[in-house]
């Protein structure tokens, strides 16, 4: 009895996060196990609640084994913009970057304008003949 309920409880700890969705058995050769792990259930439940088990099956059959985790990876990512944005998911991101980018630019474009302008204060002092001396400092 005791061999039977171990090998129970080691069935279910070893169980794929997908695999203990489903309730079934988990094959040694399961292509979701890699991906899933039975510590992170959530992360299936999000990429199952978009593209579906079967889809998500079919998509990584399809890829070669070392593609396949950042295909998971993007698939989860683009899940959770889904559930976070379900009218424009990932894409939404897209205005709020380019923003940000805009604000960026626009602040880099007032730096340079200043440095330029400190630029040709110094150069405009210079050619005024006033010398580099340090009694004749402003802040004295």
């Amino acid at each position: 009895m005791t061999k039977i309920c171990s090998k129970i409880s080691n069935m279910s700890s070893n169980r794929c996060a997908v695999c203990k969705y489903f309730r079934r058995r988990c094959p040694s050769n399961c292509i979701f196990s890699p991906h899933f792990p039975p510590n992170n259930p959530q992360r299936f439940t999000c990429v199952h609640r978009i593209y579906g088990a079967s889809n998500i099956g079919k998509m990584l059959e399809e890829l070669a084994v070392e593609d396949r985790a950042i295909a998971v990876e993007t698939l989860y990512y683009e899940a959770k913009c889904r559930v976070q944005d379900p009218v424009y998911g990932c894409a939404g991101l897209i205005p709020w970057l380019q923003q940000e980018l805009n604000i960026a630019q626009s602040e880099l474009a007032k730096t340079r304008a200043q440095i330029a302008l400190v630029s040709a204060n110094y150069v405009a002092f210079q050619q005024n003949g006033v010398e580099d001396d340090p009694s004749n400092s402003w802040f004295s």
